[in-house]
C-alpha cells in the first residue's frame, strides 16, 4: 500500500479543512476584490465556452461528470480501472508547488503515469485535467503567484506540463488562501487578489485562453485581506471555468462531536452548534458573493470518517409490545442509532488499508498520525456494510440516514466505531440538489474510493446525467 503520501494528500482538506470551515479560520473566497486593499483589475478574460465541458463517452446532457484520481494510489487502483466512460472530466492529483523558479514539480511516478492518464481519458473523450496543490502541495502558492515575476514563472511552468502531456486544463486546489492550510504554507494577506491576477494573466496566454481552469475551494470563498471571506468573487468566475466546493471534512476528530462527513444541508439542524456547513450554505455563500451556480460543481465523498464511540453514548433503547391472537404480549427492544453524539478523541479508530499510519511525517516535517479515513470499499471490505453499498444489518451494524444532513451513519457496537459516511441514498440526494439547483456538475474525491461504481452510479442517475438505463447499460 502506498500510506506515506496519504496525510498529505488522501482527503484533501482533511484535518484543518473541517475545523477551518466549522468557523475557527475561514476559507477566503477569491472574488472580485472587494477586500479593500486588493489591486487586481478584472480585465475581460472570459473562459471559452469550448473549454467548459467533455462529453463523456455516455454522457447525455451538459453538467460536469469529474473525479479526482489519486496517484499515489495507483498500485492498488491502476488507471485502467477508471470508469472512463461514467466521466467528463478526469483530474490527475497532484503536481506540487515548489519554492524554486519553476514553483511546481511532478513526483517521479506521476510524470510516469500522467500519459497514460491523458491517453485514456483523451480515448474515451474525457478532459483530463492536472490538479495543482492539494493538502500537502500548497505550501509556496502564496509564493507562487506573489508578484508578477514569480506569475510569469509559473505561468510558464504550468504551460509547459500542459504542452509536454497534452493536458486539456488545469485544476488549482491551493488550500488555502491567506490562511495556514497544513501549517507551514507561504502566505500573504494578498494571497486572493494575487491568485486573480495570476488566473488573468494565464487564461491571457495564447496557449492558456482554452483551457479548462477550475479551482478547488473550501465551503466559503477565499478569504480577503482582513482574513475574512471575500464579498465579491465574481472576477474569478470570468477566469475559471468552474469552481469545485470540497463539501465534505465538515466533521472529523477536531469536532466537539461525531457529525456528518459531507451535509448536504445543515439548515435544519436543530442547533447553531450543529451548523457546521453544508453544499446549501456553500452554495449560498459563493452565488451571494457573486459566483454563478452554473460554474459551481458540487464536491463529493466517497469516503467517511471514523468515530470511537461507546455504545452508551451511540444507541438509544425504546420497547414496543406486539400482542398475539391467543392474547399473549410479546416486548420487542429496538436500538436507534444517536446523531452528533459525544466520542472519545484520545482514541482514533484505524480506517481502511489506504489510511494514514503513525510513524512518517507530512511535508511539514511533522509526526503522521491515524487518520480514521474509511473509503466507500473500506466499509465494505472492513464489514460495515454488504457489497450492495447497504449497511450489514445482519452482522450486527446499526445504521441510521439523518433526514436534516441527508447522510448515513453505520455503528458496530462490537468495536464501538461510528463511521459518518455518504451512500447511494445520500448520493442520490446530492444530485437531485444538483439538478434541481442549477449547478455545473459533481466531482468525487476520489475515483478509486467507490465500490462497484455503486456511488457513482447513484450521482449521475439523479442529477440526470444518465437515466437509469444507462447506468445499466454502464454496469454491463
Amino acid at each position: 500500500m502506498l500510506r506515506s503520501s496519504i496525510l498529505s494528500f488522501l482527503s484533501f482538506s482533511f484535518f484543518f479543512s473541517s475545523s477551518f470551515l466549522a468557523g475557527t479560520v475561514h476559507a477566503a473566497p477569491l472574488c472580485g476584490l472587494v477586500s479593500s486593499s486588493s489591486s487586481a483589475s478584472a480585465d475581460s478574460a472570459e473562459p471559452s465556452s469550448s473549454a467548459n465541458n467533455g462529453t463523456g463517452t455516455n454522457s447525455n446532457s451538459s453538467l460536469i461528470a469529474a473525479t479526482w484520481y489519486a496517484g499515489w494510489n495507483s498500485d492498488d487502483y491502476p488507471l485502467s480501472d477508471v470508469s472512463w466512460e461514467k466521466y467528463t472530466h478526469v483530474i490527475y492529483s497532484f503536481a506540487v508547488t515548489t519554492s524554486d523558479d519553476s514553483h511546481v514539480t511532478l513526483e517521479s511516478s506521476d510524470a510516469q503515469n500522467v500519459p497514460t492518464f491523458v491517453s485514456l481519458a483523451h480515448e474515451n473523450d474525457v478532459k483530463a485535467i492536472l490538479s495543482v496543490g492539494g493538502w500537502g502541495g500548497s505550501r509556496f502558492f502564496s509564493t507562487a503567484v506573489g508578484d508578477e515575476t514569480n506569475r510569469t514563472a509559473f505561468i510558464e511552468s504550468l504551460l509547459s506540463l500542459v504542452s509536454q502531456y497534452s493536458l486539456d486544463g488545469l485544476d488549482f486546489d491551493w488550500e488555502y488562501p491567506n490562511a495556514d492550510g497544513i501549517g507551514c504554507n507561504t502566505r500573504s494577506s494578498t494571497d486572493a487578489s494575487n491568485f486573480l491576477s495570476f488566473l488573468q494573466a494565464l487564461r491571457a496566454e495564447p496557449s492558456g485562453s482554452n483551457l479548462t481552469l477550475s479551482a478547488a475551494t473550501s465551503i466559503k470563498p477565499f478569504n480577503g485581506q482582513d482574513g475574512s471571506p471575500l464579498t465579491d468573487v465574481s472576477q474569478f468566475a470570468s477566469a475559471l471555468d468552474f469552481i469545485s466546493i470540497m463539501n465534505y471534512d465538515i466533521w472529523g476528530s477536531w469536532s466537539a462531536t461525531a457529525g456528518p462527513n459531507a451535509p448536504l444541508n445543515d439548515t435544519c439542524a436543530p442547533s447553531t452548534a450543529e451548523q457546521q456547513g453544508s453544499a446549501v450554505s456553500a452554495v449560498d455563500a459563493w452565488t451571494t458573493a457573486g459566483f454563478p451556480a452554473s460554474q459551481i460543481v458540487l464536491g463529493v465523498a466517497s469516503y467517511g470518517h471514523s468515530f470511537s464511540v461507546s455504545t452508551s453514548d451511540a444507541l438509544s433503547s425504546s420497547s414496543s409490545s406486539n400482542s398475539s391472537e391467543e392474547g399473549s404480549t410479546t416486548q420487542n427492544q429496538t436500538q436507534t442509532l444517536n446523531l452528533y453524539p459525544e466520542f472519545d478523541a484520545t482514541n482514533q479508530p484505524a480506517g481502511d488499508a489506504w489510511d494514514s499510519v503513525e510513524g512518517e511525517t507530512d511535508s511539514c516535517g511533522n509526526p503522521t498520525t491515524v487518520g480514521g479515513i474509511f473509503n466507500f470499499w473500506g466499509l465494505v471490505e472492513n464489514g460495515f456494510l454488504t457489497s450492495n453499498g447497504t449497511a450489514n444489518t445482519d452482522g450486527g451494524m446499526v445504521y441510521t440516514f439523518d433526514e436534516c444532513s441527508q447522510t448515513p451513519y453505520v455503528y458496530n457496537p462490537s468495536t464501538q466505531v461510528l463511521v459518518s459516511y455518504d451512500d447511494a441514498t445520500s448520493f442520490s440526494a446530492k444530485g437531485q440538489y444538483i439538478r434541481d439547483s442549477g449547478l455545473a456538475g459533481f466531482a468525487m474525491w476520489q475515483a478509486g474510493g467507490d465500490s462497484d461504481d455503486i456511488l457513482l452510479d447513484s450521482i449521475r442517475a439523479a442529477s440526470g446525467i444518465s437515466s437509469d438505463a444507462d447506468t445499466d447499460t454502464d454496469e454491463d
